[in-house]
């Protein structure tokens, strides 16, 4: 299990193979590149140093050439992408889409490399086989050290379970929709037991919690944001989130959550949220396609 050092932007979790990941990232979900490029430079100016992308976001260039122009070492950086969907016909496939997201990054690796989605709408009926050879190439990867830990996105219990059956090195993080009306408990406590790192996207749930009433009366209790409160309550759940925003000002308060904790009365309340609003995507039944530009 993924264990928590301290407790501000730059302390880490600790993967299960050794390597440190910044407790809190940076997202960049619908940014487009000029809003990214904008958005990581003023996250690193506040001092975040884990920022995500993936490669059907189609910011990778972006978000590239905001790591070089923001003078950060790379050696400080922890920087994930993702596997697209459209991406993973075979083994082959997923070296050659690997290698095009590091050339969008302008990077030489990458910390962390995710697949997406487990089940792409092309193959809900052979999805085990596509994950096993996917994962046999993410394997490559991450032995060749082009990536210095290997996960997964979106995936629930049935799809860990089977690709169980082939992997020999194990996922260590599983990114998923994770904020208080989506707690997914079953999910995040298999995760954990099995040695996974609970990442939350969308832990202001797209914005649909900062306007619950619960909530703000939480955030006004602490003279906090709802937001800052969102972030923190993932933290304390031990999960590490991925907030996101387009906004300098949003984006430097959005990480000032290390000055206060949530109280037992707190956590009550929040928890009683649990199933309001916007839950997980059913994988099975998620039907998303989009082509990832060739490079040129």
């Amino acid at each position: 299990m993924a264990t928590i050092d301290k407790h501000s932007l730059t302390d880490t979790y600790t993967l299960t193979n050794g390597v440190k990941i910044p407790v809190i990232g940076f997202g960049t979900w619908q940014s487009k590149p000029v809003d990214a490029y904008n958005a990581v430079k003023w996250a690193l100016a506040a001092g975040y140093r884990h920022i995500d992308t993936a490669a059907v976001y189609g910011n990778e260039e972006a978000v590239g050439r905001a790591i070089i122009d923001s003078g950060v070492p790379r050696k400080e950086l922890f920087v994930t992408t993702k596997l697209w969907n459209e991406q993973r016909g075979s083994y082959d496939a997923v070296l050659s889409a690997f290698q095009d997201s590091l050339t969008r990054l302008g990077l030489d690796y990458v910390d962390l490399y995710l697949i997406h989605w487990p089940e792409p709408a092309a193959h809900h009926n052979d999805w085990q086989h596509l994950n096993a050879e996917t994962w046999r190439a993410m394997e490559h990867i991450y032995h060749l050290g082009k990536a210095r830990a290997i996960g997964v996105s979106n995936y629930m219990e049935r799809h860990l379970n089977e690709l169980a059956k082939t992997q020999k090195t194990p996922p260590m993080v599983n990114q998923i929709f994770l904020n208080p009306y989506a707690p997914q408990p079953e999910l995040t406590a298999y995760d954990s037991a099995h040695g996974m790192l609970n990442e939350a996207y969308s832990p202001l749930g797209t914005g649909e919690l900062l306007k619950d009433e619960t909530l703000t009366a939480v955030a006004k209790k602490h003279n906090k944001s709802t937001a800052q409160i969102l972030v923190r309550w993932s933290l304390e759940q031990g999960f590490l989130p991925l907030p996101k925003s387009i906004h300098e000002d949003y984006i430097k308060a959005n990480a000032d959550v290390f000055d206060f904790a949530l109280d037992d009365d707190d956590m009550q309340k929040i928890g009683a949220l649990a199933g309001k609003g916007r839950q997980q995507d059913d994988p099975s039944k998620f039907t998303f396609q989009k082509q990832i530009p060739a490079l040129h």
